[in-house]
């Protein structure tokens, strides 16, 4: 598979696409909001402004091609925070965590009603999810997270009974699960694509192979690219894991990891069997989880996160190749599903995960500017998550506020960074070290044996952060 092949997601929405070559933007230009990313989280605010006043000049730079970064080459898995309500909670109070955990649940059904609406093609089923034990050790880990939200009134999980965790999971490997109607899956790339039509068709400029290559402060604030110059009234930065590119201040704030992931070649047939051919998600009780997921033309997706850990969140050049992990992740879908031992490997990819201390998003003003704004961290848990974020930023930017805006401008999200990691190397190596803990102790857990206790201290470290990407 050669270096330069686009990831598969992407080849896929291309193809169907079959879109012009874009056109950098040239010459010099005045607008209202300069929206810096063209993935998911630019987009949706984009898309949130041109809503709220189709009079806005909005215009977004896009390095490469809309969908080409982490937006259109992870899972595809539409999950809600619910099982992060207990770090919602220790963060930010128990009022704010259950309108985060709402939100997250009203995200996923908002992007349904938009795709619908706007005859977007996305392979969007909100079908549910399942979060599964696939060893002891993962049995009961969702439980205290479970008694706090049906305390709260929050709780959707239902207990998949043992008889029918295999035809609800798709495979026998699992112990035990829960489902949640409030989720499910998505072609990523056919989705932001989708987002651009419908960005472009409201008006919003968007700019394809136009990278931010400085911007000054000021009112109005300076965007210079390779061909153009931007001033804007407000900019919004929604560069996700290329924030550190630019901007050293917030290298210890976020650490980029890889997520991998391998796909099948169609056998409808086969998945049908397996009871597979639905459009739930299924993650294990993993710290670094396995998720996987079928399509509607009878693929079957798997991946794993935290792979490879960027020295210094410089952007790696594997993060654009397929993936190195090819031989355990065939492994690892081997083992979920041994009735499709015969069914090729069509592609592998990886993609950039950008990992907050606390495992979720932050958003604020970039050093105190009160027209230039950010977001970023989602920490693999985005792509609807990043609905939300496009919520956030347009109110952050909105000259008028209107009443349904400051619940998002006033949420606690709005904070800068919540955590700093530690200077390199020992960011580097601390991630190694535990990383490597992580993988030995869950290698034990999965054989039935002991697991060291050193190895146990090691993993405990990366719990802050919660399960990792998907």
């Amino acid at each position: 598979m050669p270096h330069t092949q686009l990831p598969f997601w992407l080849a896929e929405a291309l193809a169907a696409e079959q879109p012009e070559p874009p056109t950098p933007l040239h010459g010099n230009h005045e607008v209202d909001v300069c929206i810096v990313g063209g993935g998911f989280t630019g987009l949706w605010c984009a898309i949130h402004l041109k809503q709220a006043d189709p009079a806005l000049r909005v215009l977004v730079l896009e390095k490469g091609l809309c969908g080409s970064g982490a937006s259109g080459r992870n899972g595809g898995c539409l999950l809600t925070w619910s099982a992060k309500y207990l770090t919602l909670k220790r963060l930010f109070g128990e009022q704010q965590a259950a309108w985060l955990v709402r939100s997250s649940e009203q995200a996923v059904h908002e992007i349904a009603h938009f795709c619908k609406l706007h005859d977007i093609e996305a392979q969007l089923r909100v079908e549910g999810t399942c979060y599964t034990a696939t060893s002891e050790a993962q049995c009961g880990l969702m439980e205290p997270v479970l008694q706090e939200l049906k305390r709260t009134g929050l709780n959707q999980w239902q207990t998949i009974e043992e008889s029918e965790l295999a035809s609800q999971s798709g495979s026998h490997v699992h112990l035990e699960g829960l489902y949640s109607p409030h989720a499910g899956s998505v072609q990523p790339a056919l989705l932001v694509r989708g987002l651009l039509r419908v960005a472009r068709e409201l008006g919003v400029e968007v700019y394809e192979g136009s990278p931010m290559q400085r911007l000054d402060a000021g009112q109005p604030a300076r965007v210079q690219t390779p061909e153009a110059i931007v001033r804007a009234r407000k900019v919004v930065l929604a560069l996700n894991s290329a924030m550190t590119a630019h901007f050293r201040e917030f290298r210890r704030s976020i650490v980029l990891v890889s997520s991998d992931m391998v796909i099948t070649e169609p056998a409808p047939a086969q998945l049908a069997a397996q009871q597979m051919n639905h459009g739930r998600s299924t993650v294990d009780g993993r710290t670094f989880v396995h998720y996987y997921r079928s399509t509607p033309d009878g693929r079957l997706m798997l991946g794993k996160g935290g792979n490879r850990f960027a020295f210094a969140n410089r952007y790696l050049a594997d993060f654009d190749r397929p993936s190195r992990y090819l031989a355990p992740l065939t492994l690892a879908l081997r083992r979920f599903f041994p009735a499709l031992q015969d069914v090729p490997i069509a592609a592998s990819w990886c993609g950039a995960s950008d990992r907050s201390v606390d495992g979720l998003p932050f958003f604020g003003h970039w050093r105190e500017q009160p027209n230039i704004v950010y977001g970023l961290g989602y920490s693999g848990n985005g792509v609807a998550q990043s609905w939300m974020g496009g919520q956030v930023l347009a109110a952050l930017v909105r000259d008028v506020v209107r009443e349904e805006d400051k619940m998002w401008r006033d949420c606690a999200l709005v904070s800068g960074p919540r955590g700093y990691f530690p200077p390199e190397p020992f960011r580097w190596l601390g991630a190694m070290v535990v990383r490597n803990a992580i993988r030995r102790k869950e290698r034990a857990e999965d054989e039935g044996r002991p697991v060291p206790w050193y190895d146990k201290r090691l993993a405990r470290l990366a719990d802050a952060a919660g399960k990792a990407d998907k």
